[in-house]
């Protein structure tokens, strides 16, 4: 089905809270059923997009993961237009070739999580909708041409396991989570699964801070941070080209996700 993406929502992650610099914005304080977004969402203009960005854990980064209102924070974008959702999120690498400073773009997730919100549909009518291929695959393809353009280029076709956090994982859980994924973060459920139910396409550009401890040296905030500051940078440009394509009409499903979804 093609259509159109004239307003994009973006959510920044630890490493990307503000995108505007010193170009003129709009500040949109905005009221959900599910109380109020993460912090308030800020329009601006890149290139021909118009872009609504939302910093994930607040501003300052005050919000811990497993505290972050996603079903706010989604619905408040949709709310103000948003037909895309691109995020960034900072990830551990489970795997030896996925060293420090990669950008990863999932294909598929494991929810390790626990005690979150996942669905927009708590009664009423009933809802299953489908995750089999939780990522759009237009949104994923532009990402990666975007990559290989600014020199970024993103390791493709990976596996995102989503943990509660805000902890690290201990030796042995690191170990048995290597045998399901490549990457582990905090985020991307239930962000992941409430995009897909309000019909928005929706990519997540990771960005590896750290080995997971199944590299023997525990992960250390301090060194997260540091390596998150130096791939900012990098995203930025990633995102900013990645934005300019998504002009063109597009041809996926993903605003057709409830179509056969209620029972």
């Amino acid at each position: 089905m093609s259509h159109g993406r004239e307003r994009i929502g973006v959510i920044g992650g630890s490493g990307i809270s503000e995108f505007f610099g010193t170009s003129s914005t709009t500040v949109h304080r905005v009221g959900t059923p599910y109380g109020a977004p993460s912090a308030p969402i800020v329009e601006g203009r890149v290139g021909d997009r118009t872009v609504l960005f939302l910093p994930r854990h607040g501003v300052g980064h005050t919000i811990p993961p497993h505290r972050v209102n996603y079903r706010a924070n989604i619905d408040a974008l949709c709310s103000l237009g948003a037909q895309a959702i691109v995020t960034v999120s900072s990830v551990g690498s489970l795997a030896e070739d996925l060293p420090p400073g990669s950008f990863v773009l999932p294909a598929q997730f494991i929810d390790f999580t626990r005690q979150r919100p996942t669905t927009f549909f708590d009664g009423g009518k009933v809802y299953h909708v489908s995750m089999a291929d939780p990522f759009c695959p237009d949104l994923l393809g532009l990402a990666a041409e975007a990559g290989r353009a600014t020199g970024h280029p993103f390791a493709t076709g990976k596996t995102y396991l989503c943990v509660e956090g805000p902890r690290f994982s201990t030796r042995a859980e690191s170990r048995y989570f290597r045998s399901l994924a490549e990457v582990i973060g905090m985020t991307l459920v239930p962000e992941v699964t409430l995009a897909r139910e309000r019909g928005r396409c929706y990519a997540c550009l990771a960005m590896v801070t750290d080995f997971d401890v199944w590299a023997e040296k525990p992960v250390e905030a301090r060194e997260v941070v540091e390596t998150m500051r130096g791939n900012a940078a990098g995203m930025r440009e990633v995102l900013t080209d990645l934005l300019a394509r998504l002009a063109a009409p597009v041809a996926c499903r993903c605003a057709h996700a409830l179509d056969e979804a209620g029972i």
